[in-house]
């Protein structure tokens, strides 16, 4: 196939010229045209894409939002309850006896970090989701195009049987009437 194919695909298939095309419509005929598979992973292409940030954002979501944190986290305020309350308290060492303002503080400061870098995450899970979106789309494009293609196809072959079918009859029908008039 040639560039003028692509043309042809996008006229006859898609009903619009070429510079109309959608980078997904474009993608799918160049695909088509190639013979190549149009589908794509779509955590593939996301990780491509993806900043050391973004990425870093990911990684502290994904451990924020574990039981392993919940639990850890649980333990740690636990033992820093206990260490100051009880331990340090009985000594008259506490650093951040009761009502553990400090405590409170370095909580407020990783709720103040840890929300925003969930919400980078989110929004690179939007993302991905837009791109995963995008190559559904592509592939469903791909599907319906090659069946309106098998659809000419079959159509082609059908109206090129009846054309043969119709000129057999027209010759056994010729050579039917031609004994019949010279009798």
């Amino acid at each position: 196939m040639t560039g003028h194919d692509i043309q042809t695909l996008a006229t006859r298939l898609l009903g619009k010229p070429v510079d109309a095309l959608d980078p997904e419509e474009h993608y799918v005929l160049k695909t088509m045209q190639a013979r190549q598979p149009t589908s794509r992973d779509a955590a593939d292409i996301a990780d491509e894409r993806a900043t050391f940030g973004e990425r870093l954002a990911d990684r502290v979501a994904a451990i924020g939002g574990s039981w392993g944190f919940i639990i850890a986290f649980t333990v740690i305020l636990l033992s820093w309850m206990i260490l100051n309350t009880d331990i340090l308290g009985h000594l008259g060492l506490a650093f951040d006896p009761y009502p553990y303002i400090f405590l409170n503080l370095m909580l407020s400061m990783l709720a103040a970090i840890q929300a925003p870098v969930i919400m980078m995450s989110q929004n690179r899970q939007s993302a991905k989701d837009r791109v995963a979106a995008s190559l559904d789309f592509e592939v469903n494009l791909r599907a319906e195009l090659e069946i309106l293609r098998l659809h000419h196809k079959i159509d082609q072959g059908v109206v090129d049987r009846l054309d043969q079918l119709t000129q057999q009859i027209t010759a056994i029908a010729q050579r039917l009437d031609g004994p019949a008039r010279t009798a």
